[in-house]
């Protein structure tokens, strides 16, 4: 102890020990110590001695700190000392601070020192599973350097580390308790934590959003003052970020969970928007950042509209666009914003049309799309607000025909307001002024009017423009060609490489797939020698990449040709090419847009960012037309005319096929409607035929009954006829009882009645629904059926065998009926004769003829029942009709589907034959031509094919001289 206090309190006796010895001592201290006092009294020697000793006490002491956090689990004072310790020398955050004023290659030691001191630290898995343990305690002295030095940890090893916590039971459920500690220290740094662990690991940043993380910081984030709040806020929101970006999953919850409707109130601000602190500028940054992580347009088509409805929906969109026209805004805010309404609105018809009504607090009010166009044309606007607007403008017009078609009509001449300003006026001023970014930017601008609206290429053509007074006005695509080709101020403030790019951008998206707009083009007499100069001249560095574009202009020109002016046909333009240029110069003229180094960067994504506005030269979707058409170019440059013949003439017999293929495909559809119909038609007669089956089952229990009944009668009759002598007061009895049950058969008789007639009156019904259904399902396979004619009479024939045997079982049943009558009337007779025996009355004569009127409704309704059994058996029968229609209906079905491929098979069976044919003459006349090449350097006479032919004609004259 007294050691201790030495070194604690800078006290020694005699000669001062060294460092190394002093930690050496210490650690020996530690490891040897029974009393816990002295283990921690030399650990926190060892901690106020780690930040000097940064080497010596990380490579002694991290065995015997870590077997304490192991050992004295119970004391929370020698833990925190311990972790504190190894934090001082895992940490290189305190380093830095030290050393500000060192060389860098100083501050690359300390940093290597973290590392490797990390590495010792991990080499053993369990050891971040035990810090993770210790950050269960509650003790602030124990969980908050626990945190600090897993962040540490993270920092120097982050890979490694998130693999061991990502295995370890409950390890990232741990971490993410420490958000609901109410302790802020603790939880800003859990935060920290969670920054670190979530970085480019998808599982984990699965994991943490599943444990209710969004609605954990969306909480702290409000409570904090949302964008007025402050580092908590901005750490919250860096969270956020980690666990969204790039990560489709937790875009998915975050949207489902209804999260997105939270961020609303974030950019509510006020009218004052003077004075903004810098923490609110960055908060509200990276809120509008996370924004854009959700409506990215890398993310998946489907996920981005549905993110970009929702926050239609929610009025997040209209809180943006306030913020877009409100005063006073800071400007990287405003142009992240611009960036922001970009892409919610990008490829959504309902945001772009809310976009497209927004107008600005002017007086007049103006639409904002005039007032973002004006600073885009401004150049003394900021250049990164100028690109932001530009964005804006394309994803306004992305898959949007009907904006399109909105900005093309103010440039009509029908439709121009000479008292107010439209985007078209904004874009043709700044296509023509002398600020080569205004160029360039508004011939883009208007390239995305018409990209893939092949209706506005060809309305575009209409607008005339008035060059200066007296003179008459020229078309736009005429203007555009003026600049790129003539030699008068205009064309020098052109000359610029920017303004020239921009200018055949414009241009090749008009004429590309637009037949008329090349007409118009090469109508110009000055067009095409233009081009050729240009692309046959050798020029500069600089001037190679609008040498590339004129050869891709002037190869749309080809491709895209209707042959309707004689001097610029297809042919003709080749023949040009190939004289003026060279058709092998020309493709490497072409080859100079993909080569530049700007066009893999402008290729990579819609957002047009450049470092400087000297670099501004590509569009990201004419990168897509490039890559459309430099193939098929270079493929029509090099192509023959007979080879085009020959591809229309394939093109021809591929259409025709596929006309007939859809032919066959609508006829497949109309019988896999026919089949539905029919399936359903089957299962409706199916669910009668079981309603009528059920009802027929209990008319036969109802007749069972009657039988049991009329068995029971009988048997009392025969018991009476037995016993004669029985006296007036037994007979009466006997006919008392008769009486009643004759009463109660003629109830049941009637009630069989009513049910016979309500199920003929059903029975008729189904007659009808199913003699309309047997006309329709004929009608529906009569194309299907033509070669079953000779199967009808075998059916029938069936059909007839059928009803002969019903009609036995009729008969049969009817005998057996007549016998139970008979039997009826012997009983009936015995009955009154025994009733003559004793008392006579008038009462008996009249039960007897009850008795037969009973007996004759019985019969009846037996026959009944009969019949009703005979016609459900048909119904069956008509079912199976049916469905034996229908499976012929899928088998024609299958014939013309295997017919269809057969055809198809056939076609390309001939294509190949075709092409082996030519190839076999070729391959025999070059033979040929080899052989008598051969024979002629033998000296041998051989005979051309010429040379036969006049032999053969002198000869068939001599023969008809000699007839003569």
């Amino acid at each position: 102890m007294n050691f201790l206090r030495g070194v604690i309190a800078g006290q020694a006796a005699g000669p001062q020990p060294s460092g190394a010895e002093t930690i050496q001592k210490l650690c020996d201290r530690v490891a040897s110590s029974t009393l816990l006092e002295d283990r921690r009294d030399a650990v926190r020697a060892l901690k106020s001695l780690s930040k000097k000793y940064r080497m010596e006490v990380g490579t002694q002491a991290m065995d015997h700190l870590i077997n304490i956090l192991q050992t004295d689990r119970s004391d929370s004072e020698i833990l925190g000392y311990a972790l504190d310790t190894l934090y001082n020398i895992i940490c290189n955050d305190e380093e830095e601070e030290q050393d500000e004023s060192e060389d860098e290659n100083a501050q690359k030691q300390a940093d290597d020192l973290g590392a490797q001191f990390t590495d010792t630290f991990i080499q053993e898995p369990e050891h971040v599973t035990l810090l993770l343990s210790l950050l269960e305690e509650f003790d602030f002295h124990v969980r908050w350097p626990g945190v600090k030095l897993l962040t540490a940890l993270l920092k120097n090893q982050c890979t490694q580390v998130q693999g061991v916590i990502l295995v370890s039971p409950m390890g990232v459920s741990r971490l993410m308790d420490l958000l609901a500690d109410s302790r802020e220290v603790i939880r800003n740094d859990g935060l920290l934590l969670l920054q670190q662990l979530t970085k480019s690991n998808a599982a984990i940043q699965k994991i943490v959003a599943f444990e209710s993380a969004f609605e954990r910081l969306l909480d702290i984030i409000t409570e904090e003052g949302s964008s007025d709040g402050g580092i908590v806020v901005e750490d919250c929101l860096l969270l956020l970020l980690n666990l969204l970006k790039n990560n489709s999953s937790n875009q998915n919850f975050f949207k489902e969970g209804s999260y997105i409707q939270r961020m609303k109130p974030w950019f509510e601000v006020g009218d004052d928007n003077s004075g903004w602190s810098a923490q609110k500028v960055t908060n509200l940054h990276l809120m509008l950042q996370l924004v854009r992580v959700m409506v990215s347009p890398v993310n998946s088509p489907g996920a981005t509209a549905s993110c970009q409805k929702s926050m239609y929906q929610c009025g997040l969109l209209q809180q943006l666009c306030t913020i877009l026209m409100a005063t006073g805004v800071p400007a990287d805010i405003l142009t992240e914003t611009i960036n922001t309404v970009s892409e919610v609105i990008r490829g959504s018809q309902v945001n772009q049309d809310y976009f497209a009504s927004v107008n600005a607090p002017s007086n007049p009010p103006r639409p904002a799309i005039v007032v973002l166009l004006m600073s885009m044309v401004n150049e003394r606007q900021p250049f990164v607000l100028r690109c932001a607007v530009l964005y804006c403008f394309q994803c306004f017009l992305y898959k949007n025909q009907k904006g399109q078609g909105e900005i093309v009509a103010t440039l009509l001449p029908s439709t121009i307001d000479a008292n107010s300003i439209s985007a078209g006026q904004l874009l043709c001023g700044g296509l023509f002024s002398a600020d080569s970014l205004s160029n360039w930017c508004a011939a883009v601008a208007l390239a995305h009017a018409l990209q893939d609206n092949l209706t506005q290429k060809e309305q575009l053509l209409r607008v005339q423009l008035a060059t200066s007074l007296g003179k008459p006005p020229v078309s736009l695509l005429q203007q555009c060609t003026n600049i790129l080709s003539q030699g008068d101020k205009i064309v020098r403030r052109g000359s610029k490489v920017q303004t020239r790019v921009g200018l055949l951008m414009l241009l090749c998206t008009w004429i590309s797939n637009c037949p008329i707009a090349v007409t118009h083009f090469l109508h110009n007499q000055e067009n095409v020698p233009f081009l050729t100069a240009q692309i046959s001249e050798n020029l500069g560095e600089d001037e190679r990449l609008v040498q590339g574009l004129c050869a891709l202009l002037l190869g749309i020109c080809i491709y895209y040709n209707d042959n309707s002016l004689e001097n610029y046909t297809k042919d003709k333009l080749k023949q040009l090419i190939e004289k003026r240029i060279g058709k092998e110069n020309f493709v490497e003229k072409l080859c100079f847009i993909t080569k530049h180094e700007l066009y893999s960067r402008a290729a990579q994504k819609p957002q047009p960012v450049f470092p400087s506005p000297e670099q501004m030269l590509f569009d990201h979707e004419f990168t897509k037309l490039v890559k459309e058409l430099e193939g098929v170019i270079t493929k029509a440059v090099h192509k023959s005319s007979e080879e085009e013949k020959k591809e229309e003439e394939v093109k021809k017999t591929i259409e025709q096929h596929d006309n007939i293929v859809t032919q066959y495909k609508e006829l497949i559809r109309e019988q896999d409607a026919q089949i539905k119909e029919l399936k359903e038609q089957v299962d409706s007669m199916s669910s009668q035929n079981e309603q009528m089956q059920s009802t027929v089952t209990q008319q036969l229990s109802t007749i069972q009954q009657h039988k049991d009944q009329y068995n029971i009668l009988k048997l009392k009759l025969g018991k009476e006829n037995q016993s004669p002598s029985n006296g007036q007061g037994d007979g009466s009895q006997v006919n008392g009882l008769q009486t009643e049950e004759l009463t109660q058969l003629r109830e049941e008789v009637e009630e069989l009645r009513k049910q016979q007639t309500l199920l003929q009156t059903q029975l008729g019904d189904k007659d009808a629904l199913i003699n309309s259904l047997k006309s329709e399902a004929a009608q529906a396979a009569e194309a299907a059926q033509t070669a079953e004619g000779s199967a009808g009479g075998s059916e029938n024939t069936e059909l007839l065998k059928e009803l002969e045997a019903l009609r036995s079982q009729v008969q049969s049943k009817s005998s057996e009926i007549n016998q139970l009558k008979t039997e009826r009337q012997e009983l009936v007779r015995r009955a009154e004769a025994g009733s003559s025996d004793t008392v006579p009355s008038s009462d008996s004569s009249i039960d007897t003829a009850k008795m037969a009127e009973l007996e004759s409704r019985l019969a009846a309704q037996t026959t009944e029942t009969e019949r009703l059994k005979g016609e459900t058996k048909g119904l069956s029968e008509s079912r199976a009709d049916l469905e034996q229609q229908l499976a012929s209906a899928t088998s024609t079905v299958a014939i013309l589907q295997t017919e269809k491929a057969k055809l198809q098979t056939d076609v390309q069976e001939s294509k190949k034959e075709q092409d082996d044919l030519l190839m076999l003459l070729a391959d025999q006349d070059q033979k040929i031509h080899s052989l008598k090449q051969r024979l002629k350097g033998l000296g041998e006479t051989v005979e051309d094919e010429d040379d036969l032919d006049a032999r053969d004609q002198t000869d068939d004259d001599d023969e008809d001289e000699e007839e003569d």
